[in-house]
């Protein structure tokens, strides 16, 4: 277990995983949670990142920290998203391993999986087969996150652990056009439509492809748990258990916006990936359930974005 009084450092505070942990941590009683915003601690430079482990010596780290977008962006900048999730991950893990951080958890991504994996994607299925084209220079760099995990805790016997999630949403997400993830940017788009009285919206894929979406503050929980009681060094999946359409989920958008136009689905733009849904029967066997439905947490992301950004986008 992790005591309340332990010093915690959290990378990547600021997002929106960031923040949800932040607040699960605060929930749980931790007292001596640091953070650092990008501008005064740049984790692509490995100087900066040591000095700063060297001085602050933190006993566990929660590795948030990481570039991230939607479909869009990633076939835009895979060479972005490969460097930039290489660097930041290389110097805070291996920063930890030199003062002797306690325990690390990494965050992944469900995208790790081969683009042909059979569903739901049990652990063993990591390196089965080739990625996802779309999204493959963040996959890589993500791979090779939980590998570098791995091997310290195999060859030095550090605690460094790895949870892999699957789509997120929630508070503080990303509702740019052009780089948000698809919860996120069905929101913006339907609300937009209804705003506009638009007679149709348009959404990239045939609508057939199905993604499994989890509230953020579900997976921050999961995190904390992680933290005090997982210990292996194989990483662990963290899921709903279940998927939806696109089709399913934006009439589920649709209906909490209260938009009444038409949904077009542009079969021309790719659909990325057709399914990814994780086998979280591992973590749901340690004792860890999510709780948050996925209308609840339409719901309430839909109102944080009208209290929060609506009206910075006109």
């Amino acid at each position: 277990m992790i005591g309340n009084k332990e010093k915690i450092y959290l990378a990547g505070h600021s997002g929106m995983v960031g923040s949800a942990i932040k607040r699960a941590l605060e929930r749980n009683g931790y007292e001596n949670v640091i953070t650092r915003p990008s501008k005064e601690l740049d984790l692509t430079r490995q100087k900066e990142t040591e000095g700063f482990f060297f001085q602050e010596k933190p006993e566990v780290v929660i590795l948030a920290a990481a570039k991230v977008g939607g479909i869009q962006a990633n076939i835009k900048d895979p060479a972005g998203f490969l460097m930039t999730n290489l660097m930041i991950q290389n110097n805070v893990i291996h920063a930890a391993h030199q003062v002797g951080v306690k325990k690390l958890v990494f965050l992944g991504s469900s995208c790790i999986y081969p683009k042909e994996a059979s569903q739901p994607m049990k652990e063993e299925y990591l390196l089965t087969g080739p990625l996802e084209e779309t999204n493959e220079g963040y996959a890589i760099a993500k791979i090779a996150g939980i590998k570098a995990c791995q091997y310290y805790h195999n060859q030095y016997g550090d605690e460094f652990v790895s949870i892999m999630p699957p789509n997120l949403y929630g508070y503080q997400d990303n509702f740019d056009p052009e780089s948000s993830h698809v919860l996120a940017a069905l929101i913006r788009k339907l609300h937009e439509g209804k705003r506009k009285e638009a007679p149709r919206v348009e959404i990239w894929g045939s609508g057939n492809q199905r993604r499994e979406l989890m509230f953020v503050d579900d997976l921050a929980d999961a995190v904390t748990y992680v933290m005090n009681y997982y210990r292996d060094p194989e990483f662990i999946n963290v899921g709903v258990g279940q998927d939806w359409s696109i089709k399913e989920i934006a009439e589920t958008v649709k209906a909490i916006v209260g938009y009444s136009g038409e949904l077009f689905y542009n079969r021309e733009k790719p659909d990325g990936m057709f399914r990814k849904l994780l086998d979280s029967s591992k973590i749901n066997q340690l004792g860890w359930q999510p709780q948050t439905s996925l209308e609840e947490g339409i719901r309430k992301t839909y109102q944080w974005y009208l209290e929060n950004i609506e009206g910075e986008e006109r």
